[in-house]
């Protein structure tokens, strides 16, 4: 009985100590599916992932550096830079999202 109750209370030990790491592995599992449903709505124009297919007119956006994806959106929303939709899809976007957005792609291969 005394070593059940001694596996019981390492068990409860274990857990608790893990906990931290398993709530940072969910936090972390959850920003990348986050970040994934926002990059499927470039998918529209950009392909899936940013890699568009052959012959389009629209840029991929897979393996572009990441300051340069965050400067043309910022480009969009001020409207510095022209566009037919960009400039208005742009401006759905807080800094924090195109963060995100900038470095999912970045980390796409071309």
């Amino acid at each position: 009985m005394r070593t059940r109750t001694l596996a019981r209370v390492t068990l409860s030990l274990l857990c608790l100590a893990l906990s931290p790491l398993a709530l940072a592995q969910g936090a972390a599992g959850a920003q990348a599916l986050y970040t994934q449903s926002l990059a499927a709505t470039c998918a529209n124009c950009h392909g899936t992932n940013g890699k568009v297919t052959q012959g389009s007119s629209v840029p991929a956006l897979a393996g572009l550096d990441q300051s340069y994806i965050v400067a043309q959106m910022d480009a969009f929303k001020s409207g510095a830079r022209p566009a037919t939709v960009m400039h208005q899809l742009s401006k759905g976007f807080n800094d924090a999202q195109i963060a995100s957005l900038a470095a999912y792609f970045a980390a796409q291969k071309k």
